[in-house]
């Protein structure tokens, strides 16, 4: 496989900052090919805690949590970014196997922007994005 960094046009998600969080590595390798290929500087993390340190870190545009992970979830991740001072503007798209109702009004509540089904296709994954990021935004990272 070709490296997508290498090969990725300038897009307008060019150079956006991304975190996908997800105990999943198929689910982890599979946005960061489709986000990279569109010029997005793509953060991975297996769950809560070691998102909270990339967050940090890297300070992205965008986080996109699993629900359903060992240690601290998707939910309890949620909250967590959306208390911090810092960083409770980023906008965070839960994922989520289950297409339920509850969990997408428990997603609500903790302050989640949006909620995708997996297994999610490349346009509903650029569509979250754009519907919450700016061009402005991700020009000025």
């Amino acid at each position: 496989m070709e490296n997508a960094a290498q090969a990725a046009p300038k897009t307008r998600l060019s150079g956006l900052k991304v975190l996908v969080i997800d105990d999943s590595k198929t689910i982890r390798r599979t946005a960061e090919t489709l986000l990279s290929k569109e010029g997005c500087e793509v953060y991975t993390a297996v769950d809560g805690f070691d998102a909270l340190s990339k967050i940090a870190d890297h300070q992205p545009d965008i986080v996109f949590v699993d629900i359903m992970m060992p240690r601290l979830d998707g939910y309890q991740t949620c909250s967590l970014i959306k208390h911090n001072k810092v960083f409770k503007s980023i906008p965070v798209i839960m994922l989520s196997s289950k297409d339920g109702l509850f969990d997408r009004a428990r997603g609500r509540i903790v302050g989640s922007e949006h909620y995708l089904t997996k297994p999610f296709t490349r346009d509903e994954l650029l569509s979250a994005i754009e519907q919450h990021v700016s061009p402005a935004q991700s020009a000025a990272s």
